[in-house]
């Protein structure tokens, strides 16, 4: 299926933070149905893991953050948000008329998609203000990110948040792209490909075919990400945690945080791409038409084909 965009034509009153935010929470994990009458939108809040890092109940932690979700969309739906929750996952929804103002919108800004696996991005939405650009990524962030401890990189210190986007392989250069509209390097992006999931054939050697066809993970560095922030309380309170670390580890070491946090891959002098073997997977269908059968050795290969690069 061709990817849908989402098209951001007359901004005026149909663009603002609240509707950037909500558009966001869509974009990373909507859901549309349509009958001749209404419509009904539904976002889902994944759980990720029952306790956050302090032990208490992310469901919980969820429903408190509720209220606050609804400030902010309550008003531009006019309408009261329904929510239920279940042992993995909270999910909100609305339903309106077709016929409504605030649907029409939604629906130009998504090209009426039915899921957030067939949005990408028009590149108007960058002639956002920078807020509304950075509520969109918050909205997303709130239902595809998370950060804990098992995040950090080599040093237990070095924190990252991390965006999985599912199956959506245009969603996750757009979202580099946005996040890098607002001055936000990515660290890396772990690709659902064959080269990167399973570059060393060991999981396809043990008849583990489709190992690889996982979700697309965006990784930023936690202090990187404070501009952005999330909605979500348990989620927020991490990253204010992980990223204080992260900044008292680079102090206490001496060390130019910004010189290693703020930095986009073609910034960086290293080159260690070791050569990988050819995958069976790299000309498998889940692979977008314009890299598949092709052999990359490192994520920034796929990520300049694609269109996130300088």
């Amino acid at each position: 299926m061709d990817t849908v965009l989402v098209i951001i034509r007359h901004r005026g009153e149909s663009m603002n933070v609240e509707m950037a935010y909500l558009l966001g929470m869509i974009c990373g994990n909507g859901e549309i149905q349509r009958t001749s009458v209404n419509t009904v939108i539904s976002i889902e809040i994944p759980h990720k893991k029952l306790e956050t890092e302090e032990v208490h109940d992310v469901k919980l932690y969820v429903k408190a953050s509720i209220a606050d979700i609804r400030n902010i969309i309550e008003p531009l739906i006019g309408a009261g948000l329904n929510f239920i929750q279940n042992s993995s996952s909270t999910v909100l929804s609305f339903t309106k008329p077709n016929t409504d103002y605030l649907i029409r919108e939604i629906n130009r800004f998504i090209g009426n998609a039915v899921s957030h696996n067939e949005i990408s991005i028009h590149e108007d939405i960058f002639e956002c203000s920078v807020d509304e650009r950075k509520q969109f990524l918050k909205g997303f962030a709130d239902v595809t990110g998370y950060i804990r401890r098992s995040n950090a990189y080599f040093q237990k210190y070095e924190h990252r948040v991390y965006l999985e986007i599912p199956h959506n392989w245009k969603m996750v250069i757009d979202i580099c792209n946005l996040l890098k509209s607002t001055d936000i390097p990515v660290q890396t992006i772990d690709w659902a490909h064959p080269n990167m999931r399973d570059g060393d054939l060991k999981k396809y050697n043990v008849g583990k075919v489709n190992f690889w066809k996982k979700e697309h993970q965006v990784k930023i560095w936690a202090n990187e990400f404070n501009p952005i922030g999330f909605g979500i309380i348990h989620k927020q309170q991490a990253l204010d945690m992980f990223s204080d670390e992260l900044i008292a580890a680079y102090i206490k070491l001496g060390k130019d945080l910004k010189k290693k946090t703020h930095k986009y891959f073609w910034e960086s002098k290293r080159k260690s791409n070791k050569n990988k073997p050819s995958h069976p997977g790299e000309d498998d269908d889940f692979i977008p038409i314009s890299i598949k059968g092709k052999h990359f050795n490192s994520w920034t290969e796929i990520a300049r084909e694609l269109g996130y690069h300088e």
